[in-house]
């Protein structure tokens, strides 16, 4: 357990920084999915609207160190290639 005054500073800031984390790295899943969804039941039209939508989530997530850079660039490679491969 944290004894300084700092120690309990860091820990408190840790888990605010980590909860918000979590909901941002579940809302790019949620996203991810339902882009995936969209595809495999070839409503391909709706997936394309939410490509950008998707493609800015990750971003944002890889800017802020949720996720690695090139998490977020395979991830949006491996999107649009699908849904390229499947129009």
């Amino acid at each position: 357990m944290a004894i300084t005054k700092s120690a309990k500073k860091a820990l408190r800031q840790s888990k605010r920084r980590n909860t918000r984390n979590v909901e941002k790295k579940d809302a790019l899943k949620k996203l991810v999915k339902q882009v995936r969804l969209l595809i495999s039941q070839k409503k391909f039209d709706e997936a394309q609207k939410l490509l950008p939508q998707v493609f800015k989530a990750l971003d944002k997530t890889a800017k802020v160190g949720i996720i690695k850079k090139n998490t977020a660039s395979r991830k949006k490679s491996r999107i649009s290639r699908a849904l390229n491969k499947k129009q």
